[in-house]
């Protein structure tokens, strides 16, 4: 019976492992293989060029390519102010569904989880025609008020892509950080109120506490989609080239390198290191934003 029971949690969990070794296991694998190599052309090139193994030189060369690192570091830069932004913001509406009854709550969380149901492409299409100084009434409405606002000059575009991306993210973050809080005991609520506490310090010292690891979720998730940000950027890029370059993002410098390039090995290895760099991150979050890390 033992056994029996075994081959049926098997058979259930097979399509997943499937998919994990086909859809991640095995690209991994092959880029991990391919960066180890690169193609070297002989003559004026025409001939074609010769594979050879190059061991580390094409990780050695994206630690020192500044074009790379650089595109990391603004994406850094941009992601420690946005997804702070976005999670708090994310954490109040799932705080005031919270206090909402059942079914007015119930209208509001499927109201704001809309953005996140349109596809990341056409949200991104959808904002900058909003943005467009010609056809979008952003533009229009400012000058109502006597405000001239270019969303697309150099000192706005990361203003413009994050709120895009918070318009585009914080339903979903809200939707794990409010069943995060059905689960929190209602009775520490009553208790709270006949001790005196208001509904300000019952959210600051009970159900903010209680939502910490569904928190650290959503920061998880979040810096993992914001260092691989891709689409926003290159819709953008289409609008203003001067400045959103190819090398704005870090996925855009690795399909800069794979596409325009050529460079399908070294497009390998920066892939690889991108990885590595969000697992780190990611590891260092966690430590600390946990107990067990504090």
């Amino acid at each position: 019976m033992i056994r029996a029971q075994r081959w049926k949690g098997a058979g259930f969990t097979a399509p997943f492992l499937l998919g994990f070794v086909f859809l991640y296991v095995i690209p991994i694998g092959y880029a991990v293989e391919r960066s180890l190599f690169t193609v070297r052309q002989s003559g004026l090139g025409l001939s074609g060029g010769t594979t050879r193994f190059a061991g580390l030189h094409n990780y050695q060369r994206g630690l020192s390519d500044w074009t790379f690192l650089g595109a990391v570091w603004r994406v850094f830069l941009f992601a420690c102010v946005q997804i702070p932004a976005m999670l708090v913001i994310s954490l109040l509406l799932a705080l005031l569904l919270d206090h909402l009854a059942g079914r007015v709550a119930n209208r509001f969380r499927v109201a704001l989880l809309v953005p996140y149901m349109i596809p990341g492409v056409v949200a991104a299409i959808v904002w900058v025609n909003l943005y467009s100084p010609d056809v979008g009434p952003l533009t229009a409405a400012g000058k109502v008020f006597g405000w001239s606002v270019n969303f697309f000059a150099p000192s706005m575009v990361w203003p413009s892509i994050g709120n895009l991306l918070t318009w585009h993210g914080i339903g979903y973050n809200m939707l794990i950080i409010y069943a995060a809080l059905q689960s929190v005991p209602r009775e520490l609520f009553d208790a709270a109120r006949v001790d005196g506490a208001s509904e300000l310090r019952i959210a600051l010292r009970i159900k903010v506490p209680y939502v910490r690891g569904a928190l650290v979720l959503t920061g998880m998730i979040s810096i993992i989609g914001m260092l691989q940000i891709f689409n926003e950027p290159m819709l953008f890029r289409h609008v203003t080239p001067q400045t959103v370059t190819d090398s704005f993002t870090p996925i855009m410098v690795i399909y800069n390198q794979a596409f325009n390039a050529g460079d399908y090995n070294y497009a390998a290895a920066l892939s690889v290191l991108l990885a590595v760099l969000l697992g780190a991150a990611s590891y260092v979050f966690y430590r600390l934003t946990t107990r067990e890390g504090a």
